[in-house]
């Protein structure tokens, strides 16, 4: 019995490793947002199809809030794809409480942490972690490295502590207002607001004073 479990959970992640691997590299998928009403009555009628276009839609503006926290584009995808296994998993599950998207930023959010204190485990402190991530930024393409600006201001993000980096992507770049991030993190709007403040206030430090 409990081989055969074991089974069917393997050949469910090979399938939907599968499935995200073509979305990635699906050079034709559509780049604007459909309805999330569609995609949940897709969900429902098939689940399978419903799911394909969650990900046509999601996979891109996740897989960056991802690669803003944890740099390196291995381990974007490799979260990436654990995070939907987990939609997959989790999907009949879904209240509509937030949207998808809130929904699916809650859970790559948690999945980030997850990796980032698996790696703090390993280190002998945060400083380190920090470090880490600031040896990917210099190794990786994540940012135009002839423009000094953008890579200090990259920087600049990376030496946040790890509350403030994630108020500050989700405001700075991913555009949500501070109710969703709310939802997202857990954490009072007002708390996020002063988080987005000091995170702005250092930045501005780092960018003046490196």
């Amino acid at each position: 019995m409990r081989l055969g479990y074991l089974i069917n959970v393997k050949s469910t992640v090979a399938h939907l490793t599968s499935l995200l691997l073509k979305v990635l590299t699906d050079k034709h998928c559509k780049k604007q947002m459909i309805n999330e009403d569609k995609i949940r009555e897709a969900c429902a009628s098939d689940k399978e199809h419903g799911f394909k276009l969650l990900m046509e839609n999601f996979q891109q503006p996740i897989y960056w809030h991802i690669r803003r926290l944890v740099v390196s584009h291995e381990d974007a995808e490799d979260i990436l794809q654990e995070v939907f296994i987990r939609v997959f998993r989790h999907l009949d599950r879904f209240r509509e409480e937030s949207s998808l998207g809130t929904w699916m930023y809650r859970i790559a959010t948690n999945e980030c942490l997850r990796f980032l204190n698996s790696r703090k485990e390993q280190a002998v402190s945060a400083e380190e972690v920090q470090e880490e991530l600031m040896n990917k930024l210099m190794a990786s393409d994540y940012v135009d490295y002839d423009n000094a600006m953008a890579v200090k201001f990259q920087q600049a993000i990376l030496s946040l502590p790890e509350k403030q980096r994630i108020v500050f992507n989700l405001r700075y770049y991913d555009e949500l207002d501070y109710e969703e991030i709310s939802r997202i993190t857990d954490t009072r709007a007002e708390t996020l607001k002063v988080n987005y403040h000091y995170a702005k206030e250092k930045i501005k430090e780092y960018m003046t004073n490196n």
